[in-house]
């Protein structure tokens, strides 16, 4: 993938500098960047040029619960692909999976706020837990889009997904919209492609975090510490909160 001319990099530095002095960043809402760019934020020291074009990664998933392997992987596609924004998409129903949710919406959202914490880079979008009922990608792309017209937008998944990707609905459409980050784990071959038209492929080295949400839910079930796990905060939510502590029905 191309990589950001200086006086872009520079430019996204002062809007992102910006945006943290006046604390807006973190709490602005969805499409709050395109604000910025209407303000007239150009390239090549405010010469009269086009907009800039900016990086979004988003990760979706159920985040139940938000675990350093989700912010793991977050940090490594923002790192690996010069993204400007990071924003976390948990899931109101995953159509693919048929198990229940442990955690309610609302303490899964609290936790990935309290995960992400002051980093200014990462977000969180309600969009699809407003939505209520099945998730599917093309939806929330859709949704992104029209938000964000002008910038460059990546879908983050796991290499072992890559094979399957023929199925996902609309996938003809996702793949104009959307490119996709791939993360690729050590020691795990990354699935050969599906074979969609226009389908735009980024690979990512991931580092090895041996957690997983349905690990660490019997952890808490068994009494067992999230100690390396998880972020403090979140473990400390999930103690208060008595989350995981029923066997599943």
């Amino acid at each position: 993938m191309s990589v950001p001319s200086r006086s872009n990099r520079k430019v996204r530095k002062r809007i992102r500098d910006q945006f943290a002095i006046s604390g807006r960043w973190r709490r602005a809402k969805e499409g709050a960047w395109g604000a910025a760019e209407d303000a007239g934020w150009l390239a090549d020291g405010g010469r009269a040029t086009n907009l800039i074009i900016v990086n979004i990664g988003f990760l979706g998933g159920r985040f139940d619960p938000v675990h350093f392997g989700h912010l793991g992987a977050a940090q490594d596609a923002l790192a690996q692909h010069n993204l400007d924004r990071l924003v976390f998409v948990p899931t109101a129903q995953v159509p693919h999976q048929s198990q229940q949710i442990h955690a309610p919406a609302a303490d899964r959202l609290a936790m990935l706020r309290l995960a992400i914490g002051s980093r200014p880079q990462f977000e969180v979008s309600e969009f699809e837990l407003g939505r209520h009922g099945a998730s599917y990608t093309i939806d929330s792309v859709r949704h992104f889009t029209r938000l964000h017209p002008r910038d460059r937008l990546f879908w983050i998944i796991g290499g072992d997904r890559v094979g399957r990707l023929h199925d996902w609905k609309d996938i003809g459409e996702l793949a104009t919209l959307a490119e996709f980050i791939v993360l690729a784990r050590p020691g795990h071959a990354r699935q050969s492609a599906a074979d969609v038209p226009g389908l735009r492929l980024h690979d990512c080295a991931n580092r090895a975090v041996e957690a997983s949400s349905t690990e660490l839910r019997e952890r808490v079930r068994q009494g067992l510490p999230l100690d390396n796990f998880v972020p403090e905060a979140v473990a400390a939510y999930i103690a208060r909160s008595g989350l995981y502590r029923q066997s599943p029905d």
